[in-house]
């Protein structure tokens, strides 16, 4: 079967260059969120805890559930706020608040320009005059970036608003942890000044700062393999697939391989085929649950970069990463 490789020495490099940008690990907190970029929750939180994090970032409370006892704290993003010593949830409106359950600990997500979830900025004491009254223990106050990435003044711009709320929840009278900085903002952050960092896609190798900015030395934490089906000797003028798009231009040896659209690959176009790092091009058509190659070898690498496979495809590594099955299998490697 196909599998994925997630390499412990490349995270552990990222993780440690991330932890010097924010001033200690302590001050990590590491997203986890749609099976850790796709990368697989359980080996990645695993993994997270032996480096020594000790907070994490999900989506849902199930995914909370299944490595709560590996951190000391979990952000939920997106559930019902309810009761548990090590979890935390995010209110994103004043709704989350009327339906959470009493004694729940909670961060404020307030929007302060991205415009996507959160309480406006206006409705902050009215929110935590809400948190107060409903009996919820607030935490946390936090936001988040729209445009880190970008080469604007957005960010400081944002930034900037999120200080004064800062101020706004201080002169409250609330004693909280305040977190704003995503992966982008952290790279590009020379004085880092907040409780800790939410990290995601640079954790996992990736630094989607414009070339302007200074580059940091990340390494990509995960490679796909595929495993030989069959292999078979084409004639020359022999096709390849649905449709028979690919044409053997003279006799040669191909085999099929067992990752296709139903494991989360790109279909793609065949006419402009995607180029594997080591045996060329795809031939023909990606089917559900195999794609053909040159060659007989047991098995090949597929990718061992996201960066070239988005390219490729005209998207983002996040969704290469993310759309892989949860069903392929993860193996740690060095």
């Amino acid at each position: 079967m196909a599998y994925i490789t997630l390499n412990r020495s490349h995270f552990f490099h990222n993780l440690t260059t991330l932890s010097l940008k924010a001033g200690s690990k302590e001050k990590l907190a590491i997203v986890l969120k749609d099976n850790a970029y796709g990368h697989g929750l359980e080996p990645m939180a695993r993994l997270s805890a032996e480096f020594g994090l000790m907070r994490a970032v999900v989506r849902r409370n199930d995914e909370a559930h299944r490595i709560a006892d590996l951190f000391e704290d979990v952000l939920v993003l997106n559930d019902r706020a309810y009761a548990h010593p090590k979890i935390r949830t995010a209110l994103n409106s004043l709704e989350d608040i009327a339906r959470a359950e009493p004694g729940a600990r909670v961060d404020v997500k307030i929007d302060t320009g991205m415009h996507r979830n959160g309480i406006a900025e206006s409705e902050l004491e009215k929110a935590l005059d809400a948190i107060d009254k409903k009996g919820l223990k607030l935490v946390g106050v936090m936001t988040h970036f729209r445009s880190a990435d970008v080469l604007s003044s957005e960010y400081m711009w944002q930034k900037k608003r999120f200080e004064m709320i800062k101020a706004r929840v201080k002169e409250a009278g609330f004693s909280v942890q305040f977190h704003s900085h995503n992966s982008a903002a952290l790279l590009r952050c020379e004085d880092f000044d907040e409780d800790f960092a939410r990290v995601g896609i640079a954790a996992y190798g990736f630094d989607t700062l414009p070339p302007v900015f200074a580059r940091t030395e990340l390494k990509p934490v995960m490679s796909l393999w595929a495993k030989r089906i069959a292999t078979r000797t084409l004639r020359k003028g022999e096709r390849v697939g649905y449709g028979g798009d690919f044409v053997a231009p003279e006799a040669m040896r191909v085999s099929t391989y067992d990752i296709g659209y139903g494991d989360g690959w790109r279909r793609g176009d065949s006419a402009k085929p995607y180029i594997t790092p080591r045996h060329g091009a795809v031939l023909g058509r990606v089917s559900m649950d195999a794609v053909t190659l040159q060659g007989d070898d047991e098995k090949v690498c597929i990718f061992d970069d996201a960066r070239r496979v988005s390219a490729h495809y005209g998207t983002i590594c996040y969704e290469v990463l993310t759309a892989l099955s949860p069903a392929i299998e993860r193996k740690i490697t060095e």
